[in-house]
C-alpha cells in the first residue's frame, strides 16, 4: 500500500577512521612519496568508495512494510503486526535493524534481520494488551550499513496508526437489575404499562387478535397476516455510574478497584444491551461522561472508548448522587458501581427513591484489593433501606466470585454460560 508521505531517506558516516586514515596517506605521499604509502591510500580510500557505492545502493532500494490485523483490541487481547523488509539492490543489506517508537506498555516492533539482494522477507510480532487506553504504533525507523559499517543509512517513517485497547467484557454472576418506578406506587394503568412493553417477535394472526398489532412488513412478505407479539414485563432505561473518586480506590494496576469498576461498568453496559434495554453511562475523570441510554454497537463502543480512557479524577460520590437527583428522570434504574464504604452516599440514595429513580448498588470491597475499609457498615445500610445490593470482590478471575445481598436476594443462582460476542472490525490487515 503506497505511503502518503515518503520515508526520509538519509545516508551518513558512522566511522570516519577509514576514510581519514587514507587522507592521510595520501597526504603523506603527497609530500613523501613513497610507494607504501600510496598503496595505503589508495586502499583505505577505496575502501571508503566501496562502502559508499553499498550503502548508496541500499538507501534507494531498501524499504519497510508495518501492518496490523485490528484498530482496537481488548484487554488480554494479543497484538499483531506483520511487518516485511524488501530489498532491490543487487547488494545484500548483511545487517538491518528495524527501530519501532511506539507507546505500548510491554511491546515493542523492533528487530535485526538480515535481507539477501533482491529479495522480501517478512515476519509476525506479538504482544499481549495489558493495560486500557489509546496508543500509537510507530512512527518506525530502519537502519542499516555497508560491511565495513563506515557509512549508516537511515529511513523513516513517519505514518502512526492509533490502537484502542477497551476494557475486557466478562461474563457476569446473575445480577437482578431494580426495576425504576416510585417506591408504593400504585398499580400501573393500561396506557402506562404500554409505553414500557417491548416487542419480541411476531407471529401469524388470529382471529380475535387486535388489528393495531398487524406488523406490515412481515405480511406483506409472507402474504399472510403476522401480528406483533410483546414482552410484557415492565421495562426500564438502565443508568450506569461508575465512581472515579481516587480517595475511594485502592490496589495497584490490573488488581484494583479502578479497573474492576471499569470492568463491571463495561459488561453491565453490555449485559443490558444483549437484554434488549437500553442502557447508559455517566461518570467523572477528567471530564464529564454522559452517554444516554440507548440501543446498538455503535453505541456500545462509545461507552468502552470512554471507559478506555478514563482516570480515577472524579468527584465523590454523594456529589454526584445529588446532580444525578436534579436531573434524571421517574422510572429509572441507575446501578451505582463503587469501593466507597462510607455510609453517607446512602442518604442521597434514598432521596432517588422517593422520585422514582430505584438504584442497584455493586459494591467492590476494597480488603480484597488490599484495602482496610469494613463494608459491614454500608451493607446493614443499604439493607435497612431495602436497597438490591451487591459485593464483589477479586478473589476469582473475571469477575466470577460475588455476594449477592439485599432483601430480594434469592441464594443459588449460578453464573449463566457466556461467549464474548463484541463485533470485530474487518480482519484484512492495515497499513500504517
Amino acid at each position: 500500500m503506497p505511503s502518503p508521505n515518503p520515508p526520509l531517506r538519509s545516508l551518513r558516516v558512522n566511522s570516519y577512521l577509514i576514510p581519514a586514515f587514507g587522507l592521510i596517506m595520501a597526504l603523506v605521499q603527497l609530500f613523501f612519496p613513497f610507494k607504501s604509502w600510496a598503496i595505503l591510500a589508495s586502499s583505505f580510500l577505496g575502501l571508503t568508495l566501496f562502502s559508499y557505492i553499498w550503502a548508496w545502493s541500499l538507501k534507494g532500494n531498501i524499504s519497510l512494510e508495518r501492518e496490523m490485523r485490528f484498530g482496537w483490541m481488548q484487554v488480554g487481547d494479543r497484538v499483531q503486526e506483520r511487518i516485511g523488509v524488501e530489498n532491490d539492490s543487487k547488494l545484500p543489506a548483511l545487517w538491518v535493524r528495524i527501530i519501532d517508537h511506539s507507546y505500548m506498555p510491554g511491546y515493542t516492533a523492533s528487530a535485526i534481520v538480515n535481507v539477501r539482494s533482491q529479495w522480501y522477507t517478512h515476519w509476525h510480532t506479538f504482544g499481549i494488551c495489558d493495560q486500557r487506553g489509546i496508543y500509537t504504533l510507530g512512527p518506525t525507523s530502519l537502519e542499516t550499513h555497508d560491511p565495513l559499517g563506515i557509512f549508516t543509512v537511515r529511513i523513516d517513517y513517519s505514518e502512526t496508526v492509533n490502537m484502542m485497547v477497551v476494557p475486557r467484557v466478562v461474563p457476569l454472576p446473575q445480577i437482578e437489575i431494580a426495576p425504576g418506578g416510585r417506591t408504593g406506587e400504585g398499580k400501573s394503568t393500561s396506557t402506562g404499562l404500554e409505553r414500557t412493553i417491548v416487542a419480541g417477535g411476531v407471529r401469524e394472526y388470529i382471529p380475535g387478535d387486535s388489528l393495531r398489532w398487524l406488523h406490515w412488513p412481515t405480511t406483506a412478505r409472507l402474504n399472510k397476516p403476522y401480528v406483533r407479539v410483546f414482552d410484557f414485563s415492565p421495562a426500564s432505561n438502565w443508568w450506569v455510574l461508575l465512581d472515579m473518586d481516587p480517595a475511594v480506590h485502592t490496589g495497584e494496576g490490573q488488581n484494583s478497584t479502578e479497573e474492576y469498576s471499569v470492568i463491571l461498568a463495561a459488561s453491565l453496559v453490555h449485559e443490558g444491551l444483549q437484554q434488549g434495554k437500553m442502557a447508559g453511562l455517566i461518570a467523572m475523570g477528567d471530564e464529564l461522561i454522559w452517554h444516554v441510554p440507548d440501543r446498538g454497537d455503535a453505541h456500545l463502543w462509545r461507552v468502552l472508548r470512554s471507559l478506555a480512557l478514563i482516570r480515577p479524577t472524579g468527584p465523590p460520590l454523594p456529589e454526584m448522587l445529588k446532580h444525578l437527583r436534579l436531573t434524571l428522570e421517574q422510572r429509572t434504574s441507575l446501578v451505582v458501581i463503587t469501593p466507597n464504604m462510607d455510609t453517607e452516599w446512602a442518604n442521597e440514595l434514598g432521596l432517588l427513591l422517593r422520585k422514582g429513580i430505584v438504584p442497584t448498588v455493586l459494591l467492590l470491597n476494597p480488603s480484597a484489593f488490599g484495602g482496610t475499609q469494613d463494608p459491614n457498615a454500608i451493607q446493614n445500610r443499604l439493607l435497612n433501606m431495602n436497597i438490591k445490593h451487591y459485593n464483589f470482590s477479586d478473589s476469582l478471575q473475571d469477575l466470577a466470585q460475588f455476594e449477592p445481598l439485599g432483601q430480594e436476594h434469592q441464594p443459588g443462582n449460578q453464573m449463566r454460560e457466556y461467549v464474548k460476542t463484541l463485533p470485530r472490525q474487518s480482519s484484512e490487515w492495515r497499513a500504517l
